[in-house]
């Protein structure tokens, strides 16, 4: 018999969600019809419907002609920047059966595969929300450009792999029950900076997922360092969220009123699922979801991550002409930065700038103890010897000069204000004097919609360091992997991976091998060999997260 609505049993449960996620990664084998991870059966290997994407190789002279033609008109527009809607379609270099086409808009730089075709299940095709950056450059041709600028401006070879998202018969079946789901809701309040607040997105589409609960549309907890309160919909397209996980789960605005209560409830006890209709909350979600889950559920969190999570279109707009302004001038180089004056207090590192900063510093952590995440038993030295420190503006210009990047070169410096402003930037610019950041490239007015909104600001530097022809982080991080994987997924774009532990004892020496670039550059490039953006897969570590090594689990050859 039906139960009544007015019977129907509602529960709140606010939790510190540490363990309860931990035993979802012991719980990933059991089949048991209690278990919290859904362990697919195995993958059939019949009707699969292959989704690949084209090669970006073969957009490139497309692509030239439709970039400068819209530079072009949009140089006619500086003055009144009003934006320009209308769209063009070329039709993809790939079989004539491709249904796909790419769309421009004179006021969009990154290259959209679009498509209007849906799937059988009415759900939109992945390829129609990819986003691919403006392609690389290549190497330039230019007589007088070295070898070692060659070699700093070449692409790594990608292997073959391409994204392949194909779920297994088993998710698909359960599919249709999921999305259905109208009872037992998951809410999630993200906090962190922008990469981290991803991450604990990802998390959170897998836990309802796993739940088998709709997904409210995740909570931005108001950042305290910086003061940001921008909501959801301020920084993502939650339209385009909720259209690409239309057929993994049901993602809601928010509560219906029928679960909404005056109060929440904490529970003590860390819950065994969520089998009774009403509401989980889980808050300080910090991205603690087991890295080894099984492959569709990989597969999830890369949707969710390279498709699902599509910035606003204010943002995408204001990143996109900015990574025009830069790729049009040539091939160019994107530094995440990790000079944060709260960086070097969370880290226990010295600044290079001197005793006088470094006081500061010391002063700040002492007072609050709370933020810093360096291990305690060891001092700023054996920290930075251990690799743990990011790598100040100094120690970015060698690195950058050692792989063979040309002091032309066109640098675009990603990250927050430095801690000792210009002075901290001083060395990079000395050796690169060709250096911008998003304030020097965006145009009067084009920021101010996004001043004091560090999220927003981030996101822009997501995007311009997205299309890069070579990207490198100062301290890995969250944009880091972020960045790492998301270049991996669209073509294997070049990331440099700083090899810090084996290359700052080579800074350090006070030889002549400091002194002699050949030297120098020789066993820069040596160190970094491996760690250029060449496919690295997961099946060596099993604990690396899929965001950031997505072969095999989210690209196969093709």
């Amino acid at each position: 018999m039906a139960k009544s609505k007015n019977n129907i049993k509602k529960s709140t449960i606010t939790i510190n969600p540490f363990h309860y996620i931990h035993s979802l990664s012991k719980s990933s084998t059991n089949s048991s019809p209690k278990s919290l991870i859904f362990t697919p059966r195995k993958i059939s290997s019949a009707s699969r419907n292959h989704q690949s994407l084209c090669s970006l190789s073969n957009l490139y002279l497309y692509f030239l002609f439709a970039l400068t033609f819209f530079s072009l008109f949009e140089a006619s527009n500086v003055t009144s920047f009003k934006p320009i809607t209308d769209h063009y379609s070329i039709p993809l270099p790939c079989s004539s059966s491709s249904p796909y086409s790419i769309s421009f808009s004179s006021s969009r730089s990154t290259l959209l595969v679009s498509s209007n075709e849906k799937n059988e299940d009415n759900t939109v095709r992945l390829s129609s929300s990819v986003v691919v950056p403006l392609p690389a450059h290549g190497v330039p041709s230019n007589s007088n450009v070295t070898e070692e600028e060659r070699e700093f401006w070449k692409q790594p070879n990608g292997g073959g792999y391409k994204p392949c998202l194909e779920f297994s018969i088993d998710y698909r079946r359960l599919s249709k029950d999921i999305v259905k789901e109208k009872t037992r809701f998951l809410v999630v309040v993200a906090s962190g900076g922008l990469n981290q607040q991803r991450n604990q997105i990802v998390d959170a589409v897998v836990l309802a997922r796993i739940l088998k609960a709709s997904l409210v549309i995740p909570i931005l907890k108001v950042n305290l360092i910086w003061g940001d309160e921008s909501e959801f919909w301020d920084i993502f397209d939650v339209e385009h969220f909720k259209r690409t996980l239309q057929a993994d789960v049901r993602v809601v605005s928010s509560l219906p009123s029928t679960h909404l209560i005056a109060r929440q409830l904490p529970e003590a006890k860390i819950p065994h699922g969520l089998n009774e209709e009403g509401v989980l909350v889980l808050k300080g979600l910090v991205s603690k979801l087991s890295k080894n889950l099984p492959p569709d559920l990989q597969k999830l969190r890369c949707k969710v991550a390279f498709h699902a999570l599509k910035f606003a279109a204010p943002i995408l707009e204001l990143g996109n002409r900015l990574a025009r302004r830069m790729w049009i001038e040539g091939p160019y180089v994107a530094v995440h930065l990790r000079l944060e004056k709260d960086v070097w207090i969370r880290t226990g590192c010295r600044t290079g700038l001197g005793s006088k900063f470094d006081d500061i510093i010391v002063r700040e952590r002492e007072s609050r103890p709370e933020f810093l995440t360096g291990r305690l038993n060891m001092s700023a030295t054996q920290r930075r010897l251990a690799g743990l420190c990011p790598l100040n503006a100094h120690e970015v210009a060698r690195l950058l000069k050692g792989l063979g990047a040309p002091r032309s070169a066109l640098v675009y410096s990603a990250g927050g204000e430095p801690f000792g402003g210009k002075l901290a930037l001083k060395p990079l610019t000395t050796e690169f004097p060709n250096l911008m950041t998003k304030e020097m490239l965006a145009r009067e007015g084009e920021s101010s919609p996004f001043m004091n909104r560090s999220s927003a600001l981030a996101a822009i530097d997501y995007i311009v360091s997205l299309s890069s022809d070579v990207f490198l982080a100062s301290h890995g991080g969250n944009m880091g992997s972020a960045m790492q994987g998301h270049r991996a997924y669209v073509g294997h774009r070049k990331y440099v991976k700083p090899n810090k532990r084996k290359m700052i004892p080579y800074f350090d020496q006070e030889t002549s091998i400091s002194n002699s670039y050949e030297e120098f550059s020789g066993i820069m490039r040596y160190l970094h060999r491996g760690l250029q953006g060449q496919p690295l897969s997961r099946d060596n570590k099993r604990g690396l997260d899929v965001i950031a090594y997505p072969v095999p689990e989210c690209m196969c050859r093709r």
